[in-house]
């Protein structure tokens, strides 16, 4: 574990050797949605649990995002950019955008909001963002993710073919590899890890994408935070502190510290109304077995 002063093992992937089928029945019930899934959890002792074909590469949709945001958060540990620096054409800075918090349109360059007014969605934000490090890398946005997160992480069908916020590829394994990035400091510092998984500016309200206005609508830098929201996509009983993403293609990733636990669950069925129902249901009964493993 990187400490203050001490490099990120950066160069260790993390180990999700232990997946095994052996109690595949906690998560079944993807066999009941609309179209093929696959889905794996981790509990609090490491155990991991997985249902379907984890290799199969889904559309990740904005799950993407944890991703990109991770690459952001290397980069700026190399001095590539800063989290406080502005970006130009927003006027926000790099953390804002990253926290949704820039005013920016969902899929245009529009400015809809001043920066730190208002919890806007926003792609385009993550893709000013990408273009940064690109310019200053001296290689594609793509490339630099590839080279700064998912070949440490061993994420080895990952790839990026457009929007750094929305448009890349992925398995459930390589999601295993980076919500393990997300959990321990593996490619960035404590202090850093800390400081985009706390929320960015708490007194935002904005709208949840398929969940509505939410006030407030705490996010993190990059991550969602549960929050209180209600609606929500994730489990009555995951924790305020859960963190994570989901995308319209029917993707989704949690991490609850409270729980210890962590649920990924990828469906070539795009976000709709199962989702809602499905999603927390699911959620509900992961929480469920982290803390019958936690009572052991």
């Amino acid at each position: 574990m990187a400490q203050d002063g001490e490099e990120p093992d950066d160069r260790v992937p993390p180990n999700v050797e232990s997946v095994t089928d052996a109690a595949s029945g906690l998560l079944s019930e993807i066999d009941t949605w609309p179209a093929t899934a696959a889905a794996a959890a981790v509990g609090p002792d490491g155990t991991t649990v997985h249902h379907g074909f984890i290799e199969r590469v889904f559309d990740l949709a904005s799950v993407t995002k944890l991703a990109t945001a991770m690459a952001v958060l290397v980069a700026h540990e190399e001095g590539t950019l800063a989290l406080d620096e502005v970006e130009p054409h927003t006027g926000a800075s790099v953390a804002d955008l990253l926290a949704h918090a820039g005013g920016v349109a969902f899929d245009t360059l529009d400015i809809v909001q001043r920066p730190r007014q208002e919890r806007v969605y926003s792609s385009t934000a993550y893709d000013l963002i990408a273009n940064l490090i690109a310019m200053r890398a001296g290689m594609s946005f793509a490339e630099y993710l590839h080279l700064a997160v998912a070949e440490p992480l061993g994420m080895t069908t990952f790839v990026l073919r457009g929007s750094a916020g929305a448009d890349a590829r992925g398995s459930v394994t390589d999601l295993l590899r980076l919500a393990a990035a997300w959990r321990e400091p593996i490619l960035i510092h404590d202090s850093t890890l800390d400081h985009a998984r706390a929320t960015h500016l708490a007194e935002l309200d904005g709208t949840l994408p398929g969940f509505g206005r939410q006030d407030p609508n705490p996010w993190g830098l990059g991550p969602e935070k549960r929050g209180n929201k209600s609606p929500h996509w994730t489990g009555r009983t995951n924790s305020p502190e859960t963190y994570g993403h989901f995308g319209r293609d029917g993707t989704m990733l949690w991490i609850d510290p409270e729980a210890s636990a962590t649920l990924i669950a990828l469906c070539t069925e795009p976000f709709g109304p199962w989702a809602v129902t499905a999603w927390p249901l699911l959620s509900d009964c992961v929480i469920t077995w982290a803390n019958s493993l936690k009572r052991r």
